[in-house]
């Protein structure tokens, strides 16, 4: 399952200033860099990370989860998960990040807060 590749997609979400980075594939270390480079590209009021089909996050992909959270809270923006299955689940209540980073089940509730 690491080796797998990630891709990004980005799309307008429903508000004005909300964008859905739709993640397919893992957030792993070797596949960071394709989510870095999509979240610079992106100056969102509120940025949406779509998990749905991402199986699997590693340290290295929550790092660069928690750099794009950092990025966005210092310049007036918001970052948020959605459609984390209960293994990225598991890591986010492990590390306590949970506390720190909203998440929702869907993106179409996260599009709500």
């Amino acid at each position: 399952m690491r080796d797998e590749p990630l891709t990004v997609t980005a799309v307008d979400g429903k508000g004005d200033g909300v964008v859905v980075l739709a993640l397919k594939g893992p957030l792993t270390l070797p596949n960071i860099f394709v989510f870095q480079e999509e979240v610079a590209r992106r100056e969102a009021r509120l940025l949406i990370v779509d998990l749905t089909e991402s199986p699997y996050m590693d340290s290295a992909g929550l790092g660069s989860v928690m750099n794009a959270y950092v990025h966005a809270q210092k310049n007036g923006r918001r970052v948020v998960l959605a459609g984390a299955n209960m293994r990225v689940n598991a890591l986010l209540e492990l590390t306590k990040v949970d506390l720190i980073l909203k998440h929702y089940a869907t993106v179409a509730e996260a599009e709500t807060h």
